[in-house]
């Protein structure tokens, strides 16, 4: 193995935000795009987990959060300077209370939850993030960060739940914020599709 391995699924926020940072940071790796209904036997030889992303560096060694990914990459080669915005206590809130209501908002029947009422919960959390976004344009400062990176694929699939019902919401700043991280020409180049890997290719 000359360069690290990655297994990822185009779709899920972890997988994006470690896709971004690798991007950024220049990092070549061998892209394993998965289907999570048909997990290849590397990933789960490589993570017991099961789940994406996986990073699998050239001396056998593995890393299996998406934020460790991203600092690990962003460790090597940090163009931006996006680790002077890694706000760790923003990005647990999200990963932490944010992502268990936006997956009650958005698998309410899975869940057997409210989904009106996790939608809710998940809306103050987001409120506060356009208070913030009020005096700043990203959510550490004057440029995007590690911090805006890890939280905007959360944002992004809060929105996609029901966009119309989002775009109604009164909060300008966040989906200002939302709207120009999507349309960035990082964003697009993370989000190319891949057919799904098979052993052997």
């Amino acid at each position: 193995m000359t360069e690290p391995v990655l297994y990822s699924f185009r779709r899920c926020p972890y997988a994006m935000r470690a896709r971004m940072a690798l991007h950024v940071g220049g990092i070549a790796c061998e892209h394993r795009e998965v289907r999570l209904r048909d997990k290849p036997e590397a990933l789960i030889a490589a993570s017991s987990k099961g789940t994406v992303p996986v990073l699998v560096l050239p001396d056998g060694s593995v890393i299996d959060e998406s934020i460790d990914i991203m600092r690990w990459a962003l460790g090597r080669n940090d163009p931006e300077h996006w680790l002077e915005g890694d706000d760790a206590t923003l990005i647990a809130a999200n990963d932490g209370p944010f992502k268990h209501h936006l997956d009650r908002y958005k698998y309410a029947s899975r869940h057997n939850s409210d989904a009106a009422e996790h939608r809710g919960e998940g809306m103050a959390i987001l409120a506060a993030l356009d208070r913030r976004l009020a005096a700043q344009p990203f959510l550490c400062g004057a440029r995007r960060t590690l911090t805006d990176i890890a939280v905007m694929p959360f944002v992004r699939q809060f929105a996609a739940t029901d966009r119309d019902w989002f775009a109604a919401q009164t909060l300008p700043h966040l989906q200002a914020w939302l709207a120009g991280l999507l349309a960035s020409p990082l964003f697009q180049a993370i989000m190319v599709k891949r057919e799904p890997w098979r052993a052997g290719d």
